[in-house]
């Protein structure tokens, strides 16, 4: 018999059950998302070969190159850029652990679109990093994906009704209670009227912004009404566009809240407008246009994650997951930052 002295490895595991060698590491790591007919096929296989899992982690690290896929959303978002820049910096440091990543640009605001770009990728990745929308179309497509053993995070915006692995993001309704505070102190007592903008709030960190930018305002700001939120899909043509309908409307318009990107739209109605010294503007994100608004006063502060970090994270967090590693919580832990002109960087 040929090797017959020879130990069953992973691969033999999943060769004979029909699956991927990710799928085999979900099985016998115990992890959701797995069909019940798999496991049995793999458990069967385990059985037939007489397998021992007991280096399955470090030969599956082995075992051949892993692919991972950053889906990012297509557009001018200054910050989603700096992600997928980072993805590129990241690279080398993959290679060296036998994994290679690429970003794929769609239109995440579309659940349509995204789903079906989550669904065309069958098997081809052992792991997807994903800026998610939280829509039953999106979250059948992850969960799909992870029923055919890929690893699933999500990344900036979470969809926690799927079977994804791991969110890498900050707490979106602690940066929306952040912004209430800081617009709330700010006004220092002023009264009048707090016009909110976001991309889109079927995006979780949007949507989760606003629930506690909103806790805090109604909690602790009576004398500040907050219009009713609209949505500028991160475009800054549109987001002037309603801002210039809110200044308008309202001459006793005293605060912005931009949950979302596109912040420079806004920043030129308040401008044309002559009313940026008059308007408190608080956003998100300290990029080279947010940082140039905020040293000419017309920005007031923003609330910042590391896309560096998000995107070295997703990485550390994909690879622990395909090589059955523990992901280390504090490491991953995205941080809430804020940035005035005082102390920008």
């Amino acid at each position: 018999m040929e090797n017959a002295s020879l130990p069953a490895t992973l691969k033999d595991v999943a060769r004979l059950a029909g699956v991927s060698l990710a799928t085999v590491d979900r099985v016998l790591h115990g992890r959701n998302g797995v069909r019940a007919v798999t496991v049995r096929r793999v458990q069967d296989a385990i059985d037939q070969l007489g397998f021992r899992p007991h280096a399955a982690a470090a030969e599956l690290a082995r075992a051949g190159r892993l692919r991972f896929a950053y889906v990012m959303p297509r557009g001018s978002n200054a910050f989603m850029h700096e992600i997928s820049a980072s993805v590129n910096e990241v690279k080398g440091w993959l290679a060296g652990r036998r994994a290679i990543a690429e970003v794929i640009e769609t239109d995440v605001f579309d659940p349509v679109i995204l789903a079906a770009t989550l669904n065309g990728f069958g098997d081809r990745y052992s792991g997807i990093a994903v800026v998610a929308l939280d829509h039953p179309l999106v979250r059948a497509a992850i969960d799909d994906l992870v029923g055919r053993g890929v690893h699933v995070v999500t990344l900036v915006s979470d969809a926690p009704g799927s079977h994804r692995a791991h969110y890498v993001g900050i707490d979106n309704t602690a940066a929306g209670r952040t912004a209430a505070s800081l617009l709330g102190r700010f006004l220092g007592g002023r009264k009048g009227r707090i016009g909110v903008v976001a991309g889109s709030f079927a995006l979780r960190d949007h949507a989760e912004r606003l629930s506690g930018f909103m806790q805090v305002m109604t909690g602790e700001y009576p004398d500040l009404q907050v219009l009713a939120p609209e949505e500028g899909r991160d475009d800054p043509a549109l987001n002037e566009t309603i801002a210039r309908r809110m200044l308008a409307a309202h001459p006793d318009l005293v605060g912005i809240y931009n949950i979302g990107a596109g912040p420079e739209g806004i920043a030129t109605a308040l401008m044309e407008e002559a009313r940026a010294q008059r308007v408190l503007f608080v956003t998100h994100e300290s990029m080279p246009a947010t940082r140039r608004l905020l040293n000419l006063g017309i920005v007031d502060a923003l609330i910042h994650q590391d896309p560096g970090h998000e995107a070295r994270s997703a990485a550390r967090v994909l690879l622990a997951l395909c090589s059955g590693e523990a992901i280390q919580a504090a490491q991953e832990k995205i941080r809430i930052e804020i940035i005035m002109r005082d102390n920008m960087y």
